[in-house]
């Protein structure tokens, strides 16, 4: 019997249950619920089965995931691209532990997410009943916090704490893990709001001596640069970012999460650092005297070895987690506080714009000396960075793109032109292959009427394309873009330039075709083999209206440069595999 069916059964007892909380379970959907929840993604099981029958009579809308490590990957992009926390649901055991890969992505990225996991009945936690495992201390590394929830008259507050913590300060991932007697007990406990405990209060603005001397040190430099991390975003501070960069002629790098916090299309930009950042961004790191880092961790791949990473810079780190300061690169300026509020302290504090006519030329003219282009034989086979052009080029600017984790991931972000903030959904810390289809359905259904684009390898697209069944089943207008060469490519290009072009267990020369698995799960299925094909397949799979699969065959043998190898000094970047 369906859902629609089964609400056949008179209206009276639909109407007092949708209306009462009875149960622990209905307090906890009432709490999502008085938290704005529109969306939940998950899947059911025998201890969280009391809250999915509470959450029958809800508004909510529960996606049902096929894999509940692609539930987590959806909260968690439904959350980057809504800003508010996303939220998945699995029961106790495997559930719970499926869950664990996408929680700890969330953790790495400070991304907003509130996972509910079922759990056996607190009569037996601890006697390894089935499906039981200790998610509290599973998941105890990899939340912002987590709760065991006792008694049914506090559960749903349980939950509206959890999802306050996921959102406030230094977002975060938290979870709830829900006894089946806790949820099943009766009560009539309204949670209320999310409110945040007493104890949690995360700082604002910065001190304003500190802000006052830092803004001094920026007014005097003569080749100063600002990093942009992820926190710019978080905190909705994109605006102010660029209004402080334009007033005072003072060039832009983003790293990785801080992708389209500024428009990459504006002079000012350098685009992209680190590993595989651009060039002229890596170079101007490495010369700047003053650095304005916001809202970011300087994790190994933006910097690099630490002792090479702007030697010659004072650096002002602005980050609402005072153990980010000087965790990996000294501060001099520390600036704790909102990546938001801390800005427009900055702006009012400046006392005048510094001098960087010339610091601009140079860094113009590094990007003459380092374009980022590529080779193109239209004799040889396609180029994914082309491929990622021509989608750039034929989509709105607000258009949502989800990755895996590799190759296409680098191509992707060096190659989309990136204007605005909340369009860039990536595994950034944790590197999860896989990430990409999951997140492309969470960014769906976050973003309904804007343009979503997977781009994904063919090795990371096989880690979770069982999710394509569930684009299908809810009608999800997304395009997955497969760049394919046969191989775990990044693994492959560092094995051939580190360890003797010893090809173990990369190459993936016995994957499906992808098209034909495309049709087979009810989706559109497209192929590219040649450039001539490149643009009437790109405007066809965009016109489609629903779930496609384009299964590009790129060039095996392409490599992503620049690359700073691991440790190394970002201004020695390689453009060429010999320069390793």
């Amino acid at each position: 019997m369906s859902k629609e069916q089964a609400r056949t059964t008179p209206e009276a007892d639909e109407e007092s249950k949708a209306g009462d909380i009875e149960t622990g379970a209905d307090a906890v959907v009432r709490a999502l619920e008085n938290a704005g929840v529109e969306h939940l993604f998950g899947v059911q099981g025998g201890a969280i089965m009391p809250v999915y029958d509470a959450l029958y009579y809800s508004e909510m809308t529960h996606v049902t995931m096929a894999h509940e490590q692609g539930a987590a990957h959806a909260a968690d992009a439904y959350g980057i691209v809504t800003g508010d926390p996303g939220v998945c649901m699995a029961t106790s055991g495997p559930g719970a532990t499926n869950l664990v890969t996408g929680i700890a992505d969330a953790s790495m990225d400070s991304d907003p997410l509130v996972a509910l996991t079922g759990q056996v009945p607190t009569e037996f936690v601890g006697n390894d009943a089935f499906q039981e495992t200790d998610t509290i201390g599973v998941t105890a590394p990899v939340t912002k916090a987590n709760t065991f929830a006792d008694d049914a008259g506090t559960v749903g507050t349980d939950v509206g704490t959890a999802f306050a913590l996921a959102e406030s300060g230094r977002q975060g991932p938290t979870l709830v893990d829900l006894p089946k007697d806790v949820t099943n007990d009766p009560t009539t406990e309204d949670p209320g709001a999310p409110t945040l405990p007493d104890t949690y209060n995360p700082p604002e603005t910065a001190d304003p001596d500190a802000v006052s001397d830092a803004a001094g040190v920026l007014s005097a430099a003569e080749k100063p640069v600002i990093l942009a991390g992820g926190g710019v975003i978080k905190a909705e501070a994109s605006d102010e970012l660029r209004r402080f960069a334009k007033a005072h002629d003072i060039p832009v790098i983003t790293t990785m999460p801080g992708t389209g916090s500024f428009p990459e299309d504006h002079e000012l930009s350098l685009e992209i650092a680190g590993m595989h950042g651009t060039g002229y961004a890596n170079m101007a790191i490495t010369v700047t005297d003053c650095m304005l880092a916001i809202g970011t961790r300087f994790d190994d791949r933006l910097t690099g070895g630490v002792e090479t990473f702007a030697p010659d810079a004072e650096i002002i780190h602005v980050d609402i987690d005072p153990a980010e300061i000087s965790k990996n690169i000294e501060a001099d300026h520390p600036l704790i506080g909102d990546a938001k509020a801390v800005l427009d302290q900055l702006a009012d504090a400046m006392i005048h714009s510094p001098s960087t006519d010339a610091w601009l030329e140079q860094c113009e003219a590094w990007k003459d000396e380092y374009p980022m282009d590529y080779a193109a034989p239209e004799d040889e086979p396609v180029k994914p960075q082309y491929v990622v052009e021509v989608f750039d080029e034929k989509t709105d600017d607000d258009t949502v793109v989800t990755t895996g984790v590799g190759q296409h991931q680098m191509w992707a972000w060096q190659y989309w032109t990136w204007t605005e903030p909340r369009t860039w959904v990536t595994s950034h810390g944790l590197g999860t292959m896989g990430y990409g289809l999951p997140s492309a359905i969470g960014a769906k259904f976050a973003a309904p009427d804007r343009d979503v684009v997977c781009f994904d390898g063919d090795g990371s697209f096989l880690m979770t394309c069982q999710e394509l069944s569930v684009a299908v089943r809810e009608d999800l207008d997304i395009v997955i873009v497969v760049l394919n060469n046969d191989a775990i490519g990044m693994v492959r290009q560092w094995q051939d330039a580190f360890f003797g072009e010893r090809h173990m267990a990369s190459e993936y020369p016995w994957i499906p075709e992808f098209d034909t698995l495309a049709e087979a799960f009810g989706a559109r299925g497209f192929r590219i083999d040649t450039y001539d094909e490149v643009e009437a397949v790109v405007e066809d799979a965009l016109a489609y209206d629903g779930p496609s699969v384009v299964d590009v065959h790129i060039d095996p043998d392409e490599n992503v440069y620049p690359m700073v190898p691991s440790g190394g000094d970002n201004g020695l970047f390689a453009l060429t595999e010999g320069q390793l």
